[in-house]
């Protein structure tokens, strides 16, 4: 397809959404799930493109993000000792604890390795005998099964000085909290392409049956999320619910099994909980039993504090579709993404990045 033939396509797209949202009589409100997809959306110019009354709204996509600041309290903890090695990626050294920050520990000369994978932990470990190498685990369901075969391969190699600091979040137990938060009022979703691709469809099915919400699963291109609001607003349209496959050239019915049968070899569903949302039922993984000499809070437990938060952050409320950036008091002043104050900013997938990035203020939610 041609550039003229895809912007005359986008424009059939937006004019048919448009028709058949002036037919609904209200203004409809869609969620992505997804920080990619966020970011996706900003870069494009979508929610500019979109009708009156068709709003996109940005929700609890970023793992950063969601991260509550007691896991980031334990994981600066970790890092300050002497004994330990601390493995993480790189979107997490500046993400705000309660009261400091791994690049402020870093700085101070906790050592602090930057790694791409959690296969990266298992050479630092095996070349530092002497020390606990930790890495930070955090994500959803798209790197836990990463995060379980380092552990896997670590136990087959031997290596017993490798440990994990636990925070993988589950997507379908959070959007059931959104769904249940008469704050949050979505009438649809649009879907992670990259955690359907590990965990397929059939977990979303609930959002359909017991919410009548639909939800449609899609990549990642200006088109294809312009496909899925098509193919949530024909639904919405019509009185119906289901859930659709948008990204079928990725993302499998069944999803993948094997990564599945990986994750569930090392891990166990727990409560978890997500900034901004609170405690979510099984919404988390924790390390089985089996695995539990790899688990560096079972070896080292901390008793860690609640912190008082940051005065005046909503990131919170950001991460459920309540306010937009531009309502919280420290956006684009006090928190900007060189001198981040919650984590929304933080992460480049955080949605209060994206819109300082990509055009602060000039979009709302368009709340009914």
């Amino acid at each position: 397809m041609t550039k003229a033939e895809e912007r005359a396509l986008a424009k059939r797209l937006v004019a048919e959404i448009g028709r058949m949202a002036d037919e609904t009589g209200r203004n409809l409100r869609f969620m992505e799930v997804c920080g990619t997809h966020t970011v996706a959306i900003f870069r494009a110019g979508l929610r500019q493109m979109l009708p009156e009354g068709v709003a996109l709204v940005s929700g609890p996509g970023c793992p950063v993000c969601v991260t509550p600041d007691a896991y980031m309290d334990k994981a600066i903890a970790y890092a300050k000792r002497t004994d330990v090695i601390l493995a993480t990626f790189g979107d997490m050294l500046k993400v705000p604890g309660s009261a400091s920050s791994l690049a402020e520990a870093q700085a101070d000369g906790a050592d602090i390795r930057i790694v791409y994978s959690p296969m990266d932990a298992l050479p630092i470990a095996r070349e530092n005998p002497g020390k606990k190498v930790v890495f930070l685990a955090v994500g959803f369901e798209t790197t836990a099964p990463t995060a379980a075969g380092a552990v896997l391969a670590a136990k087959e190699a031997g290596i017993a000085n490798l440990y994990l600091l636990s925070a993988h979040k589950l997507v379908p137990p959070a959007l059931r909290a959104l769904l249940a938060d008469p704050l949050v009022a979505v009438d649809g979703f649009i879907l992670p392409g990259h955690v359907s691709v590990i965990t397929g469809l059939s977990c979303y099915q609930f959002l359909a049956d017991e919410f009548h919400t639909p939800g449609v699963v899609t990549g990642f291109e200006p088109l294809q999320i312009l496909r899925s609001l098509y193919r949530l607003m024909k639904q919405v349209s019509a009185g119906e619910a289901r859930i659709e496959n948008e990204y079928g050239s990725v993302v499998r019915a069944d999803g993948s099994p094997v990564a599945r049968r990986v994750v569930d070899m090392v891990y166990e569903e727990a409560d978890a909980a997500w900034r901004g949302i609170g405690i979510i039922p099984k919404s988390g993984l924790r390390m089985r039993e089996t695995f539990a000499d790899y688990d560096i809070e079972r070896l080292l437990p901390l008793d860690i504090p609640m912190g008082a938060g940051r005065p005046g952050c909503r990131c919170g409320e950001v991460l459920r579709g309540i306010v937009t950036p531009r309502e919280c008091p420290l956006f684009g002043g006090a928190c900007v993404p060189t001198h981040a104050v919650g984590p929304c900013m933080v992460s480049v997938e955080g949605v209060c990045a994206a819109w300082y990035k990509y055009g602060q203020g000039r979009f709302s939610y368009g709340r009914r």
